[in-house]
């Protein structure tokens, strides 16, 4: 199948309905909407013969979550979306004794070290209640090493060599690999996944050697692109005419001052760098480099290896203070997007995870930490250039979907890093519009009317959303109420 580029290209987008109207009739003035043909309220699972995966503890968990969810719509679409990255996206297996699990990110049939993590993630609570579950997970660890030690620059990977269509970009192509963009948190999600399964379940046995040596290739990784001795081993470009879908320099980007930051090409967004030191992705190796220290250090007992991972930490994490922290003329200290070491910085945010508004969720810094809250205030205005505001919701969207798209997961990022009841009510509202009667979620919509929508399968957006109801339901119950 296609690229995620090849939904705008071909015009772009998928429209729910028969006619659009000036005016959507998913307007917010009404609060939660109910489609006129009650779409979302039937149930778009596929049958049961055709799950690709069935947990009885991810079911249990639907049938409880469902009946303390008020709005019948806002539960069908937590129905929908809550096990789809099972129904239709993983390939389970067992190989060479160990269990293995391909997960594809929807709509393209590759696997993507970021969107695999972040898909099976909210499952993570309910795997001791679940052997099968756990060793889909531990199937999608194991699966994980083989892509890493494949290319720990690549970002997307096929089942097998079954060739690319972007096997003519001007990288290190190889056969398996799906897009070959170096995205710093391609190899941040897997150890995140990992120490989350250990910290659940107290299970080591994923940890073998190749576990090992492809952590170890990570931290390597990782360091070459510090840059201090040079560009190091990765270049990439692509004939086409998107220019975020090639890198400026000769194939290395634009110049960075080295100063302890790791250069990161692409965004999680795919989309490329303008400055190449990518902070919200430079948190993100910090706590995972912190989580390996953990594990190295308390399940492999390699305190050597673990030290080299806490040192690393530290100094990226001394780097940022110094570098990503900028003094914005409205929002005083906030932190940048993107720097380059030179005193360059990029006032925005894009809603792919790890984005500056994701920063507590993923572990990086306490949603108080002040910083963080001017940044937020500077993210949800008018001084952020993707900051989208219209009659069908408002929201952070992407360069990477162009002007005047917000994205449902900007839109559950901003809830689960909420501690505000109306802010999170109103982010569900606009949730429910997102979906446009269809009963899932999408990459994005438009800010006026909702059924211009890109991406009708986008596994990611649907399972976050789930993570999110079910966040609601143990902690705010009164909300779905």
């Amino acid at each position: 199948m296609g690229s995620r580029r090849d939904f705008l290209k071909t015009g772009g987008l998928a429209v729910a309905g028969l006619s659009l109207l000036k005016r959507s009739p998913f307007s917010l003035e009404s609060g939660i909407p109910v489609p006129r043909n009650g779409d979302s309220l039937t149930g778009k699972r596929p049958p049961v013969a055709k799950r690709k995966f069935i947990s009885e503890a991810v079911e249990e968990e639907i049938d409880i979550v469902e009946k303390g969810i008020g709005n019948k719509e806002l539960a069908r679409i937590f129905v929908n979306c809550y096990p789809n990255t099972l129904d239709t996206t993983v390939k389970f297996s067992t190989i060479d004794g160990r269990p293995d699990t391909f997960v594809i990110t929807g709509d393209i049939n590759a696997m993507w070290l970021r969107d695999s993590s972040a898909q099976v993630w909210p499952y993570l609570p309910l795997i001791n209640k679940d052997k099968k579950l756990k060793d889909l997970i531990a199937g999608v660890i194991n699966r994980q090493v083989k892509c890493i030690l494949l290319d720990p620059y690549a970002n997307a990977f096929n089942f097998g060599p079954t060739g690319s269509e972007w096997d003519k970009d001007l990288t290190d192509m190889r056969p398996g690999i799906h897009e070959r963009k170096w995205e710093v948190d391609s190899l941040c999600y897997p150890i995140r996944l990992a120490h989350g399964y250990w910290k659940q379940t107290g299970d080591a046995s994923c940890f073998d050697s190749r576990w090992q040596e492809a952590m170890k290739l990570v931290v390597k990784t990782f360091k070459q692109q510090q840059r201090k001795d040079g560009p190091g081993p990765y270049k990439f470009q692509r004939v086409t005419a998107w220019q975020s879908d090639t890198v400026a320099g000769g194939g290395y980007g634009n110049p960075i001052k080295p100063n302890g930051l790791i250069v990161s090409i692409f965004r999680p967004s795919d989309d490329a760098t303008i400055f190449l030191f990518l902070v919200p992705s430079n948190f993100f190796a910090v706590t995972s480099l912190r989580q390996l220290s953990e594990m190295f250090g308390e399940v492999m007992n390699d305190k050597e290896f673990a030290g080299e991972c806490s040192s690393l930490a530290d100094e990226v994490y001394e780097a940022l203070q110094h570098y990503a922290v900028s003094n914005h003329m409205t929002f005083g200290e906030m932190y940048s997007y993107e720097v380059d070491g030179f005193g360059n910085r990029l006032f925005m945010d894009d809603a792919n995870a790890p984005s500056l508004l994701s920063l507590p969720y993923l572990g990086c810094l306490p949603s108080n930490d002040r910083t963080y809250q001017n940044t937020r205030m500077f993210l949800f205005s008018e001084n952020n250039p993707y900051f989208f505001k219209g009659t069908a919701g408002e929201g952070i969207g992407s360069p990477h979907t162009g002007l005047d798209k917000i994205w449902p997961i900007g839109l559950i990022m901003r809830a689960l890093t909420s501690n505000d009841d109306t802010e999170i009510a109103k982010c569900l509202r606009m949730l429910v519009v997102a979906s446009a009667g269809t009963g899932h979620m999408h990459e994005s919509f438009d800010e006026n009317d909702p059924r211009k929508f890109t991406r009708s399968w986008f596994a990611w957006a649907n399972t976050l959303f789930g993570e999110l109801v079910i966040k609601l339901y143990h902690e705010r119950p009164y909300l779905l109420t």
